[in-house]
């Protein structure tokens, strides 16, 4: 196929020069020509005789080498050896260059997914595009947002490739410095969980490279026009992961619950809920022992008896302790609606906390 690119090229240009001009591949082959006989034609001595994207003029034709932007190595030629000859090698050899990135951003299937995640296609092109380029549109898929917590480097994006190794099927595409994305096609009759591979994903970098990554999991893509909003999946749910599961460093989107919808939520917004829940003190005056007191009410579905035990104090003190919550906020965490309303206003309250701290 680029052959024929840089044919038509050749075509286009044989009217504006009048001399025979042409490409060969970094083994002295002529893959193109403005004559179509010296297709085939191979100079052995090529390489030796244009070294190193000098311009030379060798037995009536002069030469000059170039590398594309996949280090794909050519050589444009055109007949005569003198200036004008020069001048042609001098201006074809970057045109020649743009033809074959034209081509490999066209044509190259990395590419056209990294911008179908990215929105950078239309909508009625992904279809058209996903057949020339022989992608099954109807498969099913899903998108891991692979996130180092420092700058990545190349290991990383080899190991994935290793651990999605098909490359006809599954993608691995660097987003920027610190963000990659593995999208996996899901066979028929499989039974491997999204999760189970997300997991694998942290632990083989973890221990190959030695980084830690976050693993955002969107949910199944169910075709390759929702890819995009997969990959808009994966990246909330790292995002909404770093501010509500601190802990966490695999996060699925099917499992964000109400932090996601709080996510979404205007700032001015959350700052009026808070107000009027927390009528008397905020959740800021309580004290880390409180704090945990109540995580592990909640853990314990507001169960008196198996929190007390759980943090190995007297019921008594427990009582003592969501009494004093009562008196600062207002709120009776042992009523079903009080918890969960103090439940989302402690989230609030960290959305607002990770929002300031962004500014």
């Amino acid at each position: 196929m680029q052959n024929r690119i840089f044919q038509n090229t050749c075509n286009q240009l044989r009217l504006d020069i009048e001399r025979r001009i042409g490409v060969m591949d970094d083994g002295g082959a002529v893959i193109a020509c403005s004559d179509e006989t010296k297709i085939g034609k191979i100079n052995e001595r090529i390489e030796e005789v244009c070294p190193n994207g000098e311009i030379k003029a060798y037995k009536g034709y002069t030469y000059k080498k170039f590398e594309t932007y996949n280090k794909g190595e050519y050589y444009v030629f055109c007949e005569g050896e003198d200036e004008l000859a020069k001048c042609y090698c001098t201006v074809l050899a970057p045109h020649f260059v743009s033809v074959k990135q034209y081509y490999d951003e066209k044509y190259d299937k990395n590419s056209f997914v990294k911008n179908i995640i990215l929105d950078n296609v239309l909508p009625g092109d992904i279809i058209y595009r996903s057949k020339e380029l022989r992608l099954n549109i109807e498969a099913k898929r899903n998108v891991f947002l692979v996130r180092s917590h420092k700058n990545s480097d190349i290991e990383i994006m080899d190991i994935l490739l290793n651990i999605f190794p098909d490359k006809t099927r599954d993608f691995v595409i660097r987003i920027d410095d610190r963000d990659i994305v593995a999208i996996r096609e899901v066979r028929e009759d499989e039974n491997i969980d999204a999760l189970q591979i997300a997991n694998e994903i942290r632990d083989t970098v973890g221990v190959e490279a030695m980084v830690k990554v976050s693993v955002g999991v969107s949910t199944l893509a169910e075709n390759i026009q929702e890819l995009s909003k997969a990959y808009r999946e994966a990246r909330i749910a790292l995002e909404v992961g770093k501010v509500f599961d601190t802990e966490k460093n695999v996060i699925s989107y099917d499992n964000l619950g109400i932090g996601r919808l709080i996510y979404q939520l205007p700032t001015t917004l959350c700052e009026l809920f808070l107000n009027e829940v927390l009528k008397k003190e905020s959740i800021d005056v309580m004290d880390s022992e409180t704090i945990y007191t109540i995580q592990k009410f909640f853990e314990n579905n507001l169960n008196v008896s198996e929190t007390s035990r759980k943090l190995f104090v007297h019921r008594n003190t427990l009582v003592y302790r969501l009494d004093k919550i009562k008196k600062l906020t207002g709120i009776d965490l042992r009523e079903f609606d009080d918890a969960i309303t103090f439940k989302v206003a402690m989230m609030v309250s960290k959305y607002l906390k990770s929002q300031n701290n962004e500014i």
